[in-house]
């Protein structure tokens, strides 16, 4: 490679010197086999001079095109509040290319304020309505679970989901944490249920398989969730928030894995992205909050649903970082009132959900739901009448999905994509906003 600039420079003058001597270097670490050319004079690398004055030369030299974000036009984030969106000032540099899709739970006529220069399309509980109709009653109210309406609306390939009450994270060295790069790197990288790797993410830089994984899984399936941690306030029972009220989370640990098949996981929606495609009709939060028996249960019934289609469809799941810093602890004695038929119910749900069987007619994300709802029916339903409503919901949640991902819509949201510029109101489904 040669890099000819056609102006000369007097051998003799010491500004000269620097300059050759600092394109020299740097083209040098672009390219060690590069031979810059002065006019009719040709130099030799040096390895060792440096000017540290002149970054507009290299610039000029050898310019760097934009960077576009990752996924910037495949990813969608869902963020459900009933609050004004003040935190998305800290997350500015990470999410202001990204389109954002807010749903505000509580009452519709509040006015939710959101930062200048994000890209997003706002719905509340009317909106809600009238995109759903007659189905809106598999959308919970008053319960952050209401954030699956942005996944159903949502035509992008992948979903970043986050609370308000979460805020950027510093690893160990304060710098700080690009929590949706992280996730992004999570689910564009295999994952590897079947076996496990002792040195956890095998795809992670500066890890590999270690000796004695077989070769003829190394391969990995493809990853459909990625879940994120938390500094600061942990993701605690209500029960335990009792016992330890002053507990902090200050333990950043550097790792990455997958969870094996066969297990379950207390999945968190705070820190949360899934590719939508090979997922997303099993990610319903269920019913929950204003007119149900539980609260706080969304994100978990949502992880235990997936996990169960996951391991059937040969799909990953990875957890551990990114962390994001959760800045405000929930009153543990709010939470202890709608968890307390969740705590006993677990004991129930959890040994159901490990002996699931899924036939092998379900071959698809919106099967494997339906075949386990009419499970949730026969084997929770003598548990409660509140898990026969919500197999009912769970059905309701798969004909929600495919009314608004039908091959039409999609192709009637892409022709939008593609005509019409980025605002921050829209019209979808036929609702203005």
């Amino acid at each position: 490679m040669s890099i000819f600039f056609p102006f000369s420079l007097h051998p003799r003058c010491i500004k000269t010197q620097h300059i050759r001597s600092f394109l020299s270097f740097n083209l040098y670490k672009l390219n060690p086999t590069c031979k810059i050319t002065f006019t009719n004079r040709t130099h030799r690398l040096p390895s060792d001079l440096y000017n540290p004055y002149l970054y507009y030369i290299i610039a000029m030299a050898h310019p760097v095109a934009p960077v576009s974000p990752p996924l910037k036009d495949d990813l969608d984030i869902v963020i459900p509040t009933i609050r004004n969106l003040d935190f998305l000032a800290m997350w500015r540099p990470f999410f202001e290319p990204y389109h954002l899709i807010i749903v505000q739970d509580g009452d519709p006529t509040k006015t939710i304020r959101v930062p200048e220069g994000f890209d997003y399309e706002l719905y509340n509980r009317n909106d809600v309505n009238r995109v759903l109709g007659p189905r809106v009653s598999c959308i919970s109210f008053k319960d952050s679970a209401c954030r699956c309406f942005g996944f159903l609306v949502s035509k992008k390939k992948y979903i970043f989901t986050i609370d308000d009450d979460c805020f950027v994270a510093k690893d160990p060295s304060g710098k700080e944490i690009n929590a949706l790069a992280q996730h992004i790197q999570n689910l564009l990288t295999p994952s590897t249920p079947l076996f496990f790797n002792t040195l956890y993410d095998p795809y992670r830089d500066g890890a590999d398989f270690v000796r004695g994984y077989p070769f003829s899984l190394r391969e990995g399936v493809p990853t459909a969730i990625s879940h994120g941690l938390w500094l600061n306030i942990p993701d605690y029972d209500a029960p335990t928030q009792l016992v330890k009220p002053r507990e902090r989370n200050s333990r950043y640990v550097d790792a990455v894995m997958t969870i094996p098949k066969g297990s379950l996981f207390p999945m968190c929606g705070m820190n949360l992205a899934f590719d939508r495609e090979l997922i997303g009709p099993a990610m319903y939060f269920g019913l929950m909050g204003d007119g149900q028996p539980i609260g706080r249960y969304d994100d978990m019934w949502a992880g235990w649903c997936a996990k169960v289609i996951c391991d059937h469809l040969s799909l990953g799941v990875k957890t551990g970082l990114p962390y994001i810093w959760h800045s405000k602890a929930s009153n543990p004695f709010v939470n202890l009132k709608k968890e307390y038929k969740g705590i006993y119910w677990q004991e129930e749900i959890i040994p159901f959900f490990q002996s699931v069987l899924l036939p092998k007619e379900c071959t698809t994300v919106q099967k494997c739901y339906i075949e386990l709802s009419r499970q949730v029916k026969e084997k929770l339903g003598p548990l409660d009448p509140y898990f026969q409503k919500l197999g009912d919901a769970m059905v309701t949640w798969i004909e929600a999905w495919d009314q608004l991902n039908s091959p039409a819509q999609q192709a009637a949201a892409n022709k939008k994509n593609e005509s019409t510029p980025s605002t921050k109101s829209s019209i979808l489904f036929g609702v203005t906003y």
